[in-house]
């Protein structure tokens, strides 16, 4: 059995001690990181080899943005995609070699984090918006183009699903869950009929948000979106056997605004 692990961490020097107790309790064999906002050179290395997480692909920059990808089982990095076209640290991609008895290898795993997309849904009135919507069809024409099994993970940004957010209407013309985001996200997904993990294992309309925003209390109000996701390539989507969300990472003192996400592979 194999557990990968995906979490937008907000900062990964900030939250080390959250990261820390995570692999320790969960036991992830690969944990991706996003927004972990430093550079290759001030990521906490020390935190991931003390727990044997001794291989790691780390695609940062100075204050925002930036990926990781660490392991217990031996890969290698293979590909840092500019989606973006503007040079911002934003996925790695990793094969994994196996473990000891073999498990695993050949195993693609790409971690992105796909652009919040500003506060206005408009791409003229905010370029970030484009920058977006952009971003997710070069990540399409990507998509169509694969012929492994993969493991697409991270912070996608978007809630597809009605039942994604914790008020579909309300939510409408909010960034994250607009109509044309929705759509967009559908055209990566069908680009190779890529399977939604979340959805697999926790069919809709269960709950299954991934993030609260720090601007009300989460625990009171409960206004939840689903942001992160696994998706895998059917192949290797019937192998998974299990999929949660780490809630009560949320509870924590000074929590990311995301939870981790945990899937098990029967490989």
């Amino acid at each position: 059995m194999v557990k990968i692990a995906t979490w937008n961490i907000n900062s990964v020097r900030l939250r080390a001690p959250q990261v820390e107790r995570f692999l320790a309790e969960q036991s992830p064999d690969v944990l991706c990181l996003q927004e972990i906002k430093c550079v290759e050179a001030l990521f906490p290395h020390e935190v991931f080899a003390k727990l044997g997480y001794t291989h790691r692909a780390v695609h940062g920059q100075k204050g925002y943005h930036g990926v990781a990808t660490v392991s217990r089982i031996p890969m290698r990095e293979f590909g840092r995609y500019d989606w973006q076209d503007n040079g911002e640290a934003r996925h790695v991609g990793v094969e994994l070699l196996g473990d000891a008895a073999g498990a695993a290898r050949g195993m693609i795993i790409e971690n992105v984090y796909i652009p919040a997309g500003g506060d206005i849904p408009d791409r003229e009135a905010n370029p970030k918006f484009g920058q977006k919507l952009d971003f997710l069809d070069r990540m399409t024409r990507w998509a169509d183009t694969l012929d492994r099994p993969t493991l697409l993970v991270g912070d996608f940004n978007i809630a597809p699903l009605e039942c994604d957010v914790y008020d579909h209407k309300a939510l409408l013309k909010v960034v994250s869950h607009t109509p044309i985001e929705v759509e967009t996200l559908g055209r990566l997904r069908d680009a190779h009929d890529w399977v939604d993990l979340g959805r697999k294992h926790i069919p809709a309309p269960e709950r299954n948000w991934t993030w609260w925003s720090y601007r009300t209390f989460w625990q009171e109000k409960d206004r939840g979106r689903r942001l992160d996701h696994m998706w895998a390539s059917p192949d290797l989507a019937r192998q998974s056997v299990a999929h949660r969300f780490v809630e009560e990472t949320r509870r924590w003192e000074q929590p990311s605004d995301h939870v981790p996400l945990i899937t098990e592979f029967d490989l």
